[in-house]
């Protein structure tokens, strides 16, 4: 089923939702719109490969709670439903939402650009996060084995020869970014 051509409001896309129809399927609210999330196998590994990094480090640390897919919504604000690929949130003390969004919004994001993806796209949600409290955006866009970075403060651009840093959000985490995508053929 096909999504009618308006803005919604998180009411009417918690309703949306809960249709059946919808159970198995992918969706975020950004700026009134509901959008279909369509990941492809190449952006799912990178996603994972990604991820189990973060994940690693967070639990050898004990940080918060690393995850894929998990909705955020910010406080206030009746258009936004954000669904990133992977967030992290360093309050490991509070209980999990098991129902809904969480009702801020993560302190990491990363993004891994679909093919549906455009870099406009992609800034513009960076810059969301980073307005709505997010301290430390990664976007990656893997055709060219790229990830831009953005914080309150900074913007910038690592290639596949730098080496990632968590700044004070994940204190001593590293990864090259070589290490993100898989081996290219050749």
């Amino acid at each position: 089923m096909a999504v009618e051509q308006r803005l919604y409001t998180v009411e009417e896309y918690e309703a949306f939702l809960e249709r059946s129809e919808n159970d198995e399927r992918l969706f975020e609210l950004i700026n009134g719109e509901i959008v279909e999330k369509m990941p492809t196998q190449e952006h799912g590994v990178i996603t994972l490969r990604f991820g189990a990094k973060i994940l690693t480090f967070v639990e050898e640390h004990n940080l918060g709670h690393v995850g894929v897919e998990i909705r955020h919504r910010p406080a206030n604000d009746q258009h936004n439903d954000r669904l990133p690929d992977i967030s992290f949130t360093r309050d490991a003390s509070k209980e999990l939402v098991t129902k809904a969004a969480v009702l801020s919004m993560p302190d990491l994001v990363v993004e891994v650009q679909s093919p549906s993806d455009t870099w406009r796209k992609m800034r513009e949600k960076a810059r969301y996060y980073i307005a709505k409290g997010t301290r430390l955006v990664w976007l990656v866009f893997q055709q060219q084995r790229i990830v831009e970075v953005y914080a309150p403060d900074d913007e910038f651009t690592a290639t596949e020869y730098d080496i990632l840093d968590g700044r004070d959000v994940l204190p001593g985490f590293k990864i090259a970014i070589r290490d993100i995508f898989p081996q290219q053929k050749g």
